[in-house]
């Protein structure tokens, strides 16, 4: 008498555009968690802003003063121009600078910079005019989209933090093989946080 075993069931892995989204279900807690802290940090610094007007005023007055202000009227002139040099800020100086670069050299680092850059960002986004109250409606529409790719970059300096500090989490034998796996999810939701 023979017995068949039965087959095993294999699942194919992941088509590549599907391994960012797999990840953001996977750690959806996180995921909803960090994008509360985001947007809460964002609305705490608005709600300074309105309270203390005085921060907002200092915060114009800085952009005026290193000559921003007036790279940005230049800029607005030229609007492709104008789009890409957002498009470079948001990805160099905020995703790579703020988020990345510090979590891949201390665990977490990123999500504290980002913290900081969230509240200081509701305070500069406060309006000084009832004409900035109208530009802020479809600025705050831009301004929603856009943390949705920060988030998906920190929930990434999160699980790559994690995994360094902690590799048994996602099966790995020491620190230097989880921070390696945590690399790589970094680098997968960077895919969909620069198409945002």
């Amino acid at each position: 008498m023979t017995t068949e075993s039965a087959p095993i069931a294999r699942t194919a892995p992941a088509p590549f555009w599907r391994r960012p989204f797999r990840i953001v279900r996977e750690n959806r807690r996180a995921y909803l968690i960090i994008n509360v802290a985001a947007y809460g940090l964002a609305l705490v610094g608005f709600m300074i802003g309105l309270v203390f007007p005085n921060l907002n005023a200092a915060q114009a007055a800085g952009l005026e003063e290193d000559g921003t202000g007036e790279l940005v009227r230049w800029l607005v002139n030229i609007p492709p121009l104008f789009a890409l040099t957002i498009l470079g800020v948001n990805v160099f100086r905020l995703s790579l600078l703020t988020i990345g670069l510090p979590s891949l050299i201390v665990p977490f680092a990123g999500l504290a910079f980002f913290g900081y850059w969230a509240v200081e960002t509701g305070i500069t986004l406060v309006p000084a005019s009832p004409e900035g109250w109208v530009a802020l409606i479809p600025h705050s529409l831009t301004f929603v989209i856009e943390l949705q790719a920060y988030i998906l970059l920190l929930l990434g300096a999160y699980l790559l933090g994690r995994s360094w500090l902690l590799p048994r989490t996602i099966g790995a034998k020491n620190h230097r093989q989880g921070y390696f796996r945590g690399l790589q999810r970094i680098g997968l939701l960077a895919l969909p946080a620069l198409a945002v």
